[in-house]
């Protein structure tokens, strides 16, 4: 345990110094819970790193069962973007590539890039802007939204599968805090930057 120091620089005076008026009140200010155990300062950066191996896991098995679909993890976000989209099946309402790329935190290129790959295999197709003819609005084909609803049932099993041993009443708790911590970040937090060229895929 390490002593307070005082003005003897040797630490050879046995008289301890008078407190000063506060202190005992200010003392338990310094350690945790009513307990007395202190908060470890490394419990945040072991958290993220948890929360980092919890995420490359999930991400891996779900690119592994979208595999056989022919579907990359950024190819299958893009999907789910787009299906999120108020309008998404109709010319005059669809997400605008822009957009997309801005939703996806993606340059406008690598955007491109995702859904010259989707229309390849006919899941999006482009349709001129009816307001803006230099505009292109994305729309998802029927084919399109069957491969949502197949990327829908894959992230809800391997979900299932890595948090199912952990009970419902901590998996509530766990969104609860996690969706807290995001809201006060994404306050604060500066805007992010788009990732290079090729990320998304």
């Amino acid at each position: 345990m390490t002593t307070a120091p005082t003005d003897d620089p040797a630490g050879s005076s046995p008289t301890p110094a008078a407190p000063t008026p506060g202190a005992e009140a200010a003392a338990p200010d310094d350690r945790g819970p009513a307990t007395g155990r202190t908060t470890s300062p490394d419990t945040a950066a072991e958290l993220a790193d948890t929360m980092t191996r919890a995420i490359k896991r999930i991400r891996r098995r779900t690119s592994e069962r979208l595999e056989p679909y022919g579907i990359t993890p950024g190819q299958g976000r893009a999907l789910r973007t787009l299906a999120h989209a108020p309008g998404c099946e109709l010319p005059d309402r669809a997400m605008r590539l822009s957009d997309l790329a801005e939703r996806l935190h993606i340059a406008p290129r690598s955007a491109t890039t995702v859904v010259d790959a989707l229309e390849e295999v006919g899941l999006v197709e482009r349709s001129p802007d009816p307001a803006d003819r230099r505009a292109v609005r994305i729309l998802l084909t029927e084919a399109g939204r069957a491969a949502v609803e197949r990327i829908g049932q894959v992230r809800h099993e391997v979900a299932q599968e890595y948090f199912g041993p952990v009970s419902p009443a901590d998996q509530e708790v766990l969104l609860r805090v996690l969706r807290s911590a995001e809201a006060h970040y994404a306050a604060g937090a500066p805007p992010r930057r788009p990732a290079p060229p090729g990320a998304a895929r």
